[in-house]
Parts: C-alpha cells; sequence; structure tokens
C-alpha cells in the first residue's frame, strides 16, 4: 500500500520527559529524517497515514551513544545517599538538564535554571552503577528540549562501591608447554562488579598446594601467560577482580598438567 501513503508523522520521545505536553509530531512526506539528539535516551516513534487514517506506530530506540564518558566536564562528589553534581559551563547557558538513574528504563530528569553550576542528586543505592548526564539548552520551555538541548558532560557514579561478587568467567588454559601456559576469561560482567574494575590478580596453585605470588593485571586484560612451570605437573590457576573497595573471590581453573617433554624434545636410549 506504500503507492497510496502521503506521508509520514514522525515524534521524537525523550526518556525521561517530564512535560506536561507531548512533543508535536513531525510531518514528512520522505522515509528519512536528520535529526540532532542530544545522548539523553530516545525514542522515535514513525507511522504513516493515507486518505483513510493514520497507520500503527513503527517504534526505535536510539542505541546509546558510544562515547561512555565526557571526561573532565562534570564532577560528582557523594554525601551519605546523596550527590553533588559541579560543572563549569562552556558559555552561559539559560538552563541545564539533568539526567540520572541506572539504565534507560529507570532515569529521573530535574531542569535547573540556575547559573550556580551545582546539584544535589537524592536516592543513590549502594553498589550500583548510575549514568549521570548534564545538557545544555537556550530555550527553557519544556517541550523544546529535544530540539535545543546539548550534552554538556556524561559521567558514571557509585555513591559506595563493593567488592565483585564473582570472579571472571570462561577460564581457559591453553597451548600447555613444559614450562608455561596461556589462560583466557571473559571479563566480571558490569552489574557483578559492584564498584569500577580496577583490575585483576592472578595466581596458580601446584599439586603440592604451593601458590605462586599474585600478578596484578590491568582490567581490560583478558589474557595472560604464566611461565616458569614446572615440567610434569599439575597446576590450578585462579582469578579475580578488585575495585576500590577490595578483592573479590577468585574463579578457580580446571587443573591442567605440563608435560614431561617439550614437542621436539627426543629421549635417546645410548
Amino acid at each position: 500500500q506504500s503507492k497510496n501513503v502521503l506521508g509520514y508523522y514522525v515524534k521524537v520521545e525523550r526518556t525521561p520527559n517530564s512535560c506536561t505536553d507531548s512533543p508535536n509530531p513531525i510531518f514528512i512526506k520522505d522515509r528519512k529524517v536528520l535529526l540532532n539528539l542530544s545522548l539523553a535516551y530516545f525514542s522515535v516513534n514513525i507511522s504513516a497515514y493515507n486518505k483513510a487514517g493514520e497507520s500503527p506506530q513503527a517504534i526505535y530506540i536510539v542505541p546509546d551513544s558510544s562515547a561512555t564518558d565526557l571526561p573532565g566536564q562534570i564532577h560528582v562528589k557523594h554525601q551519605g545517599t546523596n550527590a553533588v553534581v559541579t560543572w563549569t559551563p562552556e558559555y552561559n547557558a539559560k538552563c541545564f538538564v539533568v539526567d540520572w538513574g541506572t539504565g534507560k528504563e529507570d532515569m529521573r530528569m530535574k531542569i535547573v535554571t540556575t547559573a550556580t553550576g551545582n546539584f544535589t542528586l537524592d536516592n543513590f543505592q549502594p553498589y550500583k552503577l548510575y549514568k549521570i548526564m548534564v545538557h545544555t539548552s537556550d530555550v527553557c520551555q519544556c517541550e523544546s528540549f529535544t530540539r535545543h538541548e546539548k550534552t554538556f558532560g556524561v559521567t558514571h557514579f557509585y555513591s559506595v562501591e563493593g567488592v565483585p561478587r564473582t570472579g571472571p568467567a570462561n577460564v581457559t588454559i591453553l597451548s600447555i608447554t613444559k614450562h608455561s601456559a596461556l589462560v583466557k576469561w571473559t571479563k566480571i560482567a558490569a552489574e557483578d562488579c559492584l564498584g569500577f574494575l580496577q583490575g585483576y590478580r592472578i595466581s596458580y596453585i601446584d599439586s603440592s598446594g604451593k601458590k605462586s605470588l599474585a600478578v596484578t593485571l590491568n582490567s581490560s586484560t583478558t589474557s595472560y601467560h604464566l611461565t616458569a612451570l614446572k615440567e610434569k605437573n599439575i597446576y590450578r590457576v585462579q582469578i579475580s577482580g578488585f575495585t576500590n573497595a577490595g578483592e573479590g573471590p577468585p574463579t578457580l581453573s580446571q587443573p591442567f598438567s605440563t608435560p614431561k617433554y617439550g614437542t621436539l624434545e627426543v629421549m635417546c636410549a645410548c
């Protein structure tokens, strides 16, 4: 039925949206529209219309920006269950819009019309990662934010950090030789970190129960090459993650054995 379509309604919805009125839809005839949006969460509702009426809506959720943080623009300091957000504006905007929450389904919005450059947010839960965004706008009518706001800063925040509740997953041992082995793992999921993951600690235990010194690795590392192993021995590797609050429980690998001989070694019976 596309040949009978007269045009399209496009409605851009901000999440969260504290405005009393919904934004007016955009009327277009082409099957494309260019939107210049801030880094807030948005959904785009599209419907077609013809002489008979309007179609059901297709809903598109604008994906998260790949920019996890815009550092140096805003700063957060916790005060009990509250947090004080401060910023230094690049220019004198008429108002600021602050979004905060743990995710797309749990965001709150506050309009700040003063030029003080700070705002207190409340009701933060411990061990939860919050996203805080500050946007500027030269038009302070609530319904105009979709078109006029620009993201000034984005940061992530824990009111209270905890230690990781688990270690890394899928620990595997590869490329085993008589003196070395390659360890790989999957990073700890963000929801299990309970704080900002600072890195991993890896060590191994041999068959006699002797434990090696732990090696500290950065949080982006997901593999490590063990060396100085003894031939014909059984080992288990343990890996744990740590935050500023401390170290979480380790993950233990399956036991693995180092061979007595290397790949190219040959015994000579003389």
